[in-house]
């Protein structure tokens, strides 16, 4: 199986994987970091139609049974177990869940993002265009994922992971590895200007020069890569520990789910990382 993404930039930050015919996608630092981590494609999977093959999620109305076999393809190329997931049920908002071994097989609902410092429990987002956010903490063994539209941009919730890994593991931002993930890319991404008016409001004119292009006609082109890169550097990342895709969901529609591309007519990707 040979696979060839479009790629936005040429950072090299994001590395394919296939085994067992089932692909994956990594980040470059989090390989060299030790953890384990993963986001699906939509290849390998047994899903039909809109689904197809390899989709991720249980409320779409897929055939249930299907997405019990990708979970199990993805699982066994990533290294996970059914029961080892902990989901989130996303909402667009900033809210933020730590996890224990309590609850694998659960949905935490109203979540955007999920944090553990315990071994063995894989945690588990979905994506079909919107961006996903891994963090971990290599001295003090804590993982989380979030889910980051531009809802949950404009209300930072990169910034927000970080500051609840330093409350409640005394994470020092220093020593955290993230990565930005596959999501829409600034050129594929046009939003109407009462979207653009909340990143106004909310980041300073600097940032706001670097992620946002007036279009005309009240419309823009949004770069949440940069807006979240921001982000994360403001909370304390340092730029040698950051990864930012080169690959974007809505250019590759054939090998990504995009909500945009499709029109809505689609199945889901999901980001995996689990100590």
């Amino acid at each position: 199986m040979e696979i060839k993404f479009k790629k936005s930039n040429n950072n090299h930050s994001t590395n394919i994987h296939i085994v067992d015919e089932v692909p994956f996608l990594t980040f470059s630092k989090m390989e060299r970091a030790g953890v384990k981590h993963g986001f699906s494609t939509r290849l390998g999977g047994v899903s039909r139609g809109m689904f197809s093959s390899m989709n991720l999620s249980y409320h779409r109305g897929d055939v249930r049974e299907s997405v019990d076999e990708n979970y199990c393809r993805m699982g066994k190329a990533i290294g996970f177990t059914l029961e080892q997931r902990v989901f989130s049920n996303q909402i667009h908002g900033t809210e933020i869940k730590v996890v224990s071994k309590e609850d694998c097989g659960k949905v935490m609902t109203g979540m955007d993002g999920l944090i553990t410092d315990e071994p063995g429990i894989c945690l588990v987002t979905s994506y079909a265009d919107c961006v996903p956010l891994f963090f971990y903490d290599s001295v003090k063994k804590v993982i989380a994922s979030s889910h980051s539209g531009w809802k949950g941009t404009v209300g930072r919730i990169g910034r927000k992971t970080v500051e609840m890994m330093q409350d409640i593991y005394h994470s020092d931002p220093k020593n955290i590895i993230a990565a930005i993930g596959p999501s829409i890319c600034r050129d594929c991404y046009e939003i109407s200007e009462d979207v653009a008016v909340k990143f106004r409001e909310e980041f300073p004119d600097a940032w706001y020069q670097e992620f946002m292009t007036e279009k005309g006609n009240g419309k823009y082109q949004l770069d949440l890569w940069k807006v979240n890169e921001r982000i994360l550097l403001d909370a304390g990342i340092e730029e040698k520990n950051l990864d930012i895709t080169d690959i974007c969901t809505c250019c590759n529609p054939e090998l990504l789910f995009s909500h945009r591309a499709s029109k809505g007519k689609r199945g889901n990707l999901a980001g995996f990382i689990c100590l």
